[in-house]
């Protein structure tokens, strides 16, 4: 951990990198390295969660617009089910660093741990609210996702994945339960994994399948 990082003072091409998607039952884990420009400052970066659907939007556009680079990455389901949820991100991670079209020379993560990159990393608890670049990276990584599960509600209505985002709220696991998983819920999750068996057990069909 880089417990006395001055985070005002850190040097140019540092990338700062987070995901969104971890706890979900269903959809990719979404992942985003961004390079800020000093010269092009962006008035209003915070964790993504702590600011309204709207002002990421607008954000999401502004860091695009202004950044040096940024990349957005994802692990899809069938990683998350193969490698598990931690090593999953972790790639998605990766990802999202090597499609920088500038290398940096520091990686600020965050979290408690760092994928294995080609640069130094380090890991910055609650990051994305002590560090500029690492909260671009969660607004470009929620919004891409947040869009997905939206076009997701379309193509499986009934279980209000627009609103829920495939977190295992009430709603979402009542759905479950009754209608059964679709092609894009997590089977190595515990109540997808329990829904599979239960309609196996009694014979019926997926959704979308």
């Amino acid at each position: 951990m880089q417990m006395g990082l001055d985070f005002t003072l850190v040097e140019d091409l540092v990338a700062g990198v987070d995901e969104v998607g971890r706890g979900p039952l269903c959809g990719a884990v979404v992942t985003a390295a961004v390079i800020l420009d000093p010269q092009r400052p962006i008035l209003g970066l915070n964790d993504s969660k702590k600011l309204t659907e709207a002002r990421r939007e607008r954000l999401f556009d502004e860091i695009c617009e202004k950044a040096l680079s940024f990349c957005i990455a994802r692990a899809e389901v069938e990683e998350i089910d193969e490698l598990n949820i931690l090593h999953a991100t972790m790639l998605a991670m990766q990802r999202a660093v090597e499609g920088l079209s500038i290398t940096p020379k520091l990686a600020l993560i965050d979290g408690n741990r760092c994928p294995k990159l080609s640069i130094p990393a380090e890991p910055v608890i609650k990051g994305d609210s002590q560090v500029p670049a690492i909260a671009a990276a969660s607004i470009l990584a929620k919004v891409t996702r947040d869009r997905e599960m939206a076009a997701f509600e379309l193509i499986y209505p009934g279980y209000g994945i627009g609103g829920h985002k495939g977190y295992p709220t009430p709603v979402h696991l009542e759905a479950l339960a009754r209608l059964g998983p679709t092609p894009i819920h997590r089977r190595s999750f515990a109540p997808v994994r329990a829904a599979y068996e239960a309609r196996e057990a009694l014979g019926s069909e997926f959704v979308g399948a």
